[in-house]
């Protein structure tokens, strides 16, 4: 029972995916699904459709920006991260993300100009 639930949640997953849905925080939430569901790579491929017709959804590029360090995609996280800073420049914690992808991808003097960044803002109150 517990595997034709699962089944079921997964196909639910799919079709919300492949609907005509717009709204990128309901396609964001799908694509988290599948993650949840142990489908990395599938979460990933949603999340950059998502970036793909919706450029400015932050949630997607710090999805996209763990989930493909995790990859060992180090470019393209560093990339998304990146981006995450670029289209909320004011939050400390965007920073704080792109400093740790940084980090993980041995890019220690970068990590370390990011994380004062998000030491600034922090100081600045944002």
């Amino acid at each position: 029972m517990n595997g034709l639930l699962k089944n079921s949640q997964h196909a639910m997953t799919e079709a919300k995916l492949m609907s005509d849905a717009v709204d990128p925080d309901d396609l964001y939430d799908a694509a988290n699904q599948l993650k949840e569901d142990g489908n990395l790579e599938q979460a990933v491929d949603a999340l950059r459709n998502i970036v793909a017709d919706h450029p400015e959804h932050v949630q997607s590029h710090l999805a996209l920006g763990v989930h493909l360090q995790k990859l060992g995609q180090n470019d393209d996280a560093i990339k998304h991260a990146s981006r995450v800073a670029e289209l909320d420049p004011q939050d400390a914690f965007s920073y704080v993300q792109l400093s740790v992808i940084m980090q993980r991808c041995g890019k220690i003097m970068e990590a370390e100009d990011a994380m004062a960044k998000a030491h600034a803002l922090k100081a600045q109150g944002g």
